[in-house]
């Protein structure tokens, strides 16, 4: 069915779906050398030419780019965009966006690889993933998850080879016409042109159709990152983002703002944590209630219905529900249990190299770090819509891993995954909320016993009682000295007592399990995911990193930084420890233990000189902490010098001076803004975010208490881009993970006291 017919009933047009232009035919430009048994998901309309799934180029010049990758704050519609307006000489007014709906053609391949021991039953999987099995997965499964900063690393290529693909097109149908080889064409502008000759892709559209471009297409070269990062102006107007003027004005689409004929408003209630059975409610309390449409009871939730989500919401007050189940959860019972497991639970090894127990049997210095559970909180709570009719299923949602959103609904109410229709809005804010589905299935469910369209929103303080949070982790790092080095590092071992949490949260969404079997089927298991970014990137001969599983009664899951965001604050809080007992400058201590790797040196060497770092004397206020991610020889890297202090309303930082190698820049203005909210988001980390639990209710339950940065506390940030040839590396997660340790490490400049836990200013430090 035809993507406009499946709008039927909506006030929407497609292209109010695609930001940036208006409507046309076209012609759908495929990349030719994917298996042609996945055919494109999009059909054609009248006059349109469907050659697979990447761009569709139309009688009036508009060049839309179908993306596969879920919106949500980070850029990826333009940056994605860009990458095909660049290879297919495209002018930038002329370009505009559409999700793309669920297919084999955009399968994730480099995130299936990584979480290949999530979905994979072979053992060996879990480890590395084989080529060809990896892509049958992502592939035949649909899998195109938006995760981990892959998608420039899945799907530059892909768009650059069908871009290529319809410049090759549209030159030969402007040579037909001039008599000359396609080869002799420029193209730029939104132009073909030979000479004096100049057609518009407009005009050249119906007679490229026909033709079959080279088998690959040619691609045009591909520039590096200009040093020194000079023409950042010139970039931010060549190429700004597309969902701006919508998003300014209010015309952007969220999950929450569909509106359907009839559309009617629904809000939950789940049961606290460890109670998560509904027992009663008073039903009486809501008949007569004016603008009450009905009431939805499910096992583990109650849902109101009515003309307004403020109608629903009093509605739910008055039947005041009643869950059952074991004594709610409470957060006094993790950190015991975590330091119990240091002494009960036999650790797992994750990555062993050199000879590190027998030098650790008496370690020069020993430290723990205890890191809270942290919440996602997003602007925008879960939120979908849903229509379901004559037996099919219509579902608006902002969906991080859409195809497994739309049979999870499916499931939930007894049809087929082929009679749901799933529409992909952006997500306002997701921090990797949106990977979790749980409101996809309410709302398919609430749509179906009501009969009319139905909205679901949860009030903030659902989202934080039944949204799994970051998981929490009690560390404990251990080095020894090389003796009569003066501080050499012999040898490192980190121990990090946590659950299984990537265990947990692939078997929510790949087996669509609940909350307590994933608890269950990930209970003792090593997690290597879980574990990522604990070794240290400095030249230490003997490194040991290990898990100690511990299970939990709390639901744990992924959160923007994931892994990182921990890991680092341990290792670098760490560092910063040994540098103190060695008697050397934080700066020169991490210098000498960066011989073997010139791009950390180098921002490192960057962060001090724009930082002004003066050594992290006592009464500085200077912190320093470094990051890589991803491989040893491509990934990221980011170094931060922090100055903060201490005062009336708590922790004050008023700069953050970072230097970043990110490979090859793609658009510099979307890695600027995705590595100042990084650091903001891991300045939040730093001071609150973390939610506790009273007899299973979240503590605070709402922003407000969450201590999250305000405008007036946000220091200033200076970010410094390394020029590099190397392959492009997502910067969301940098910023997150450099900013806690850098502020902590200021912390004791400032006051001469080490914060060993997240947030900073927690109890017991």
């Amino acid at each position: 069915m035809a993507l406009r017919e499946r709008l039927n009933g909506l006030t929407l047009t497609r292209r109010q779906f695609a930001v940036g232009a208006a409507a046309g035919g076209g012609l759908l430009v495929a990349w030719y050398l994917w298996p042609r048994s996945y055919p494109s998901p999009l059909s054609p309309g009248p006059g349109e030419h469907v050659f697979g799934g990447w761009l569709t180029i139309a009688r009036d010049g508009v060049v839309t780019v179908a993306v596969p990758q879920l919106e949500m704050g980070q850029g990826v519609n333009s940056l994605l965009a860009q990458v095909a307006a660049v290879e297919l000489g495209a002018d930038w007014r002329q370009i505009a966006v559409e999700p793309a709906p669920p297919s084999g053609i955009y399968g994730n391949l480099p995130l299936a690889a990584k979480w290949a021991g999530l979905w994979s039953s072979v053992p060996s999987l879990a480890d590395e993933a084989d080529d060809r099995l990896t892509e049958n997965f992502a592939r035949g499964e649909m899998f195109a998850a938006t995760a981990d900063g892959t998608a420039l690393e899945a799907f530059e290529l892909p768009i650059r080879n069908a871009a290529a693909a319809a410049r090759t097109m549209l030159a030969m149908a402007a040579a037909e016409r001039w008599d000359i080889d396609f080869e002799e064409c420029e193209v730029a502008d939104g132009f073909v042109t030979y000479g004096d000759e100049r057609l518009s892709f407009g005009a050249l559209v119906e007679d490229a159709a026909s033709y079959d471009p080279p088998d690959p297409p040619p691609l045009r070269p591909q520039a590096a990152s200009e040093g020194p990062i000079a023409g950042e102006a010139e970039a931010q107007t060549a190429f700004p983002r597309l969902d701006l003027p919508a998003k300014v004005d209010g015309s952007f689409l969220f999950a929450c703002d569909i509106r359907l004929p009839g559309l009617v408003y629904a809000s939950i209630r789940h049961g606290p944590l460890g109670q998560p059975e509904l027992s009663r409610f008073d039903a009486d309390a809501v008949k007569g209630m004016r603008g009450v449409v009905g009431v939805v009871r499910s096992k583990r939730y109650l849902a109101a219905v009515a003309e307004s989500w403020w109608t629903a919401e009093q509605a739910l007050k008055a039947m005041r529900p009643v869950f059952r189940g074991p004594p709610g959860f409470d957060s006094a019972a993790i950190e015991p249990a975590l330091e119990a497991a240091f002494d009960t639970v036999e650790p797992e090894a994750i990555v062993s190299y050199g000879d590190p127990g027998e030098l650790l049997a008496a370690p020069s210095h020993t430290s723990r770090y205890m890191i809270a559970p942290a919440v996602h909180a997003s602007i925008e709570t879960a939120s979908a819509t849903a229509r379901f009719a004559d037996g099919r299923l219509e579902l608006w949602i902002a969906a991080q891993a859409p195809e497994l959103t739309r049979r999870a609904a499916a499931k939930a109410i007894g049809i087929g995954a082929r009679d749901v229709v799933l529409y992909p809005t952006a997500a306002g804010g997701s921090f990797d909320a949106r990977l979790e589905r749980l409101h996809a299935i309410e709302v398919a469910q609430i749509a179906q016993q009501i009969g009319r369209p139905v909205q679901l929103t949860w009030p903030r303080v659902q989202e934080f009682q039944s949204l799994p949070p970051r998981t929490p982790v009690l560390a404990e790092l251990a080095a020894a000295f090389t003796p009569g080095t003066g501080g050499q590092i012999a040898a490192w071992r980190t121990r990090l007592a946590m659950p299984a949490t990537t265990r947990e949260f692939g078997a929510r969404l790949f087996d669509n399990a609940t909350p307590e079997s994933a608890i269950a089927n990930a209970a003792g298991q090593a997690d290597p995911l879980a574990c990522e970014g604990a070794v240290p990137p400095y030249a230490i001969a003997n490194i040991a990193v290990e898990h100690l599983p511990v299970t939990l009664d709390l639901p744990t899951g992924r959160l923007r930084g994931n892994s990182a965001a921990y890991t680092a604050f341990c290792t670098e809080s760490f560092l910063d420890e040994l540098a103190e007992k060695a008697g050397q400058d934080p700066f020169l201590y991490r210098m000498a233990l960066l011989g073997q790797a010139p791009r950390m040196a180098d921002v490192l060497r960057r962060a001090t000189r724009i930082g002004g770092w003066d050594g992290g004397r006592r009464g500085s206020s200077q912190g320093l902490a470094m990051v890589r991610m991803g491989s040893a020889d491509g990934g990221g890297r980011i170094a931060c010098v922090a100055e903060a202090a201490l005062g009336a309303g708590g922790v004050q930082v008023t700069r953050l001076s970072a230097a970043v190698d990110i490979g090859r820049i793609v658009n510099i203005d979307l890695a600027r803004q995705q590595i100042e909210g990084g650091l903001i988001f891991g300045l939040s980390q730093a001071t609150g975010s973390s939610a506790a639990f009273k007899d299973g209710k979240p503590v605070p339950r709402s922003l407000r208490g969450l201590s999250l940065p305000v405008l007036a506390d946000c220091p200033e940030v200076i970010v410094d881009f390394v020029a590099s040839e190397a392959a492009p590396f997502d910067p969301g997660e940098l910023g997150v993970a450099v900013a806690a340790p850098a502020i902590a490490n200021a912390l004791y400049s400032a006051t001469g006291r080490r914060f060993r836990r997240l947030p900073l200013l927690s109890e017991r430090q």
